[in-house]
């Protein structure tokens, strides 16, 4: 990876949703589905699922800092998703579908716990925050046909009552910085 990019790793829910906005915003490089913070080797979609892995559903960025920062990603990730239900999202229950944020250094651990004091003390949201901030571990790709999934599959149900809404919400909300 060039010096110049840097990687963020989110978990907010399923990871069409997060993948498809990140992915249509300038300075991403790359989104990428996949699993975090449990204590399966080589988990599967099928085993996530189940809840018993650890893992979370998480999209890793790799991003230029020159052109959007860690902290706007971040402000971002706080309106696609609900970040005051535990394992949970919406009607996605369980432990993979937390909100979190696994840092890959201090300056990120710092800026995610500014950004949660902040939007708790302002009361943005009517209960606090629930986002865990975590070290990382090891990334696990997801599987290739979850990859750009919601761009492959607009048709599907989950995609056009859940992805779609939010989708065209985050892209009227953000327009200046869509690709």
């Amino acid at each position: 990876m060039p010096n110049k990019f840097e990687l963020a790793t989110l978990a907010g829910g399923c990871f069409w949703c997060i993948e498809s906005a990140f992915s249509s915003l300038k300075g991403i490089e790359a989104a990428i589905s996949g699993y975090m913070g449990g204590d399966t080797n080589n988990p599967t979609y099928e085993s996530v699922c189940t809840g018993n892995t650890g893992h979370a559903e998480v999209v890793q960025l790799t991003f230029d800092p020159t052109i959007i920062s860690y902290r706007e990603i971040l402000e971002i990730f706080f309106t696609l998703h609900d970040p005051t239900q535990l394992n949970r999202q919406g009607n996605d229950i369980g432990t993979q579908y937390r909100s979190g944020i696994f840092v890959h250094n201090e300056e990120q651990k710092n800026i995610a716990q500014t950004i949660i004091d902040e939007i708790n003390n302002e009361e943005i949201w009517p209960n606090p925050l629930v986002t865990e901030v975590t070290d990382i571990s090891h990334f696990y790709t997801g599987e290739l046909y979850h990859q750009g999934y919601f761009n492959k599959n607009p048709e599907n149900q989950y995609c056009q009552a859940v992805v779609s809404p939010k989708l065209a919400k985050f892209k009227k909300t953000f327009i200046d910085k869509l690709k």
